[in-house]
């Protein structure tokens, strides 16, 4: 049984905080998408030119989320920038969109975690499939479990699966210094570079949306908000080392990737984590990459859980989900109802991970509008917190240049995705739309009045 109640909160310390910030970045993209944006690029140079495009875009906005974190640190604040800054009904269509799309990431990526450990541990069983939603469940579950322990028990495991994490992608870039590698005197792609401006823009859009689903997932970090010690100075420190470690590690290993696999090999790769592990374990290469790549699924489902569960207490509080959501046990100070409710959400949209794919293809275009919204909140959020201006909180350097350049590049991807899939982009604005309705019909059976 569960008793309600206030007590001092334990709070994250800026080493927590950083896993965190690398743990909602680094999930399953970077064992795949490279594949993707070789395919568009003609040569190497374009290939990781998008890569490191993708790197100083999420500097920019990583920079831009420190600064609304350190001026308004409150939790769920991935909710509340919208709310504060434009109005309730927008913060409430984005952020539903936002959980569903989570959890639907959540979801797919257990069950992929699940794929790979079954292959090893059950390939005889003939109702393999069965046996990969029960693991994928029974990870949700699992780390379900972890966070109802509070939070400084997920940010422990947190911490140690992340660790694990890095080691792996430090562990796939190792036979570039000792492995007998393959001749890639064809580093430089051979194939003809015919294309026009338009074809070559085109391709650096489609590239960069691969890139961006990579390297997403930072802006969740302000989720925690007063959850953090000494939160002004924490998040930024925690979000600008978080950010350096990851474009250090994706271009490494993406030159691994290419140094070891070969540039126009990797465009038709299918497992290029086993293709590297190969290199250092041999026939055993597989089977040790399978279960550190389950590992690092389940780094992913944990740090989700801890997030998300914030962003429906969020919601609660301006009265747009029932105020359970907003309720704490007494003994550990957890979010109950949200993270029961999240972690179901979650299990059940196992069963429909299939279709992922196709739901990945419209959360995507609508958390590029997300993004681009909720960076250029930082305009409105400093003419409302000006009075913080010289108190210690983290301002950024070339305002408003890095916003801008953050906002600008979300946009493109946006409108790359739209150009080549209309239908995907017109779904997600009705789907957008439908939500901000709802909200107002909520709103108004609830009796509640919007927040000023």
């Amino acid at each position: 049984m569960y008793l309600f109640g206030m007590q001092a909160k334990p709070k994250l310390n800026l080493f927590d905080f950083t896993m965190i910030m690398v743990s909602f970045v680094i999930g399953m993209g970077i064992f795949r998408t490279p594949v993707n944006v070789a395919k568009v690029s003609d040569t190497p140079f374009i290939f990781f030119f998008i890569w490191i495009a993708g790197g100083l875009v999420a500097l920019c906005g990583a920079l831009t989320y420190a600064e609304i974190g350190s001026r308004y640190p409150v939790t769920g604040g991935y909710y509340k920038i919208f709310s504060y800054a434009y109005h309730p009904s927008i913060a409430f269509a984005v952020n539903c969109i936002i959980l569903v799309s989570n959890a639907a990431s959540m979801a797919a990526v257990a069950l992929v975690g699940a794929e790979y450990i079954s292959a090893v541990a059950f390939k005889d069983i003939a109702q393999l499939q069965t046996v990969q939603i029960v693991i994928a469940i029974s990870s949700i579950l699992l780390f379900y479990a972890v966070n109802l322990f509070g939070l400084k028990m997920s940010a422990r495991a947190q911490n140690i699966l992340t660790i694990i994490k890095i080691s792996m992608i430090l562990l796939l870039i190792t036979p570039l210094f000792f492995a007998d590698l393959p001749d890639q005197s064809a580093f430089v792609s051979r194939g003809n570079i015919s294309a026009g401006l338009m074809e070559y823009v085109k391709a650096f859009g489609l590239g960069l949306v691969a890139v961006s689903f990579t390297y997403g997932g930072y802006q969740q970090v302000i989720n925690f908000g007063e959850e953090v010690q000494n939160p002004s100075r924490n998040i930024p420190r925690a979000v600008f080392t978080g950010i350096f470690i990851i474009v250090l590690l994706y271009l490494s290993i993406n030159y691994a990737y290419v140094k070891v696999i070969g540039f126009e090999q990797l465009k038709t790769s299918t497992n290029i984590s086993a293709i590297m592990a190969g290199y250092i374990f041999g026939d055993a290469g597989e089977r040790v990459m399978s279960v550190l790549l389950f590992l690092s699924v389940l780094a992913y489902v944990n740090v989700v859980l801890m997030s998300n569960p914030r962003v429906m207490q969020a919601m609660s509080e301006e009265g747009v989900l029932p105020k359970a959501f907003e309720k704490r046990t007494k003994k550990n100070n957890v979010l109950f109802t949200a993270l029961t409710a999240f972690a179901a959400l979650g299990s059940l949209i196992v069963f429909w991970a299939k279709t992922f794919d196709e739901i990945l293809s419209f959360t995507i275009f609508l958390d590029c509008f997300g993004m681009a919204l909720s960076a250029a909140t930082i305009f409105i959020i400093r003419k409302k917190t000006a009075h913080l201006n010289n108190t210690g909180i983290y301002q950024m350097k070339l305002f408003p240049l890095l916003p801008v350049i953050f906002i600008t590049a979300y946009t493109f991807v946006a409108i790359s995705i739209f150009v080549d899939k209309p239908n995907t982009g017109l779904l997600g604005l009705a789907i957008l739309g439908g939500f901000m309705v709802l909200y107002f019909l909520a709103k108004k059976m609830n009796g509640a009045k919007a927040p000023e």
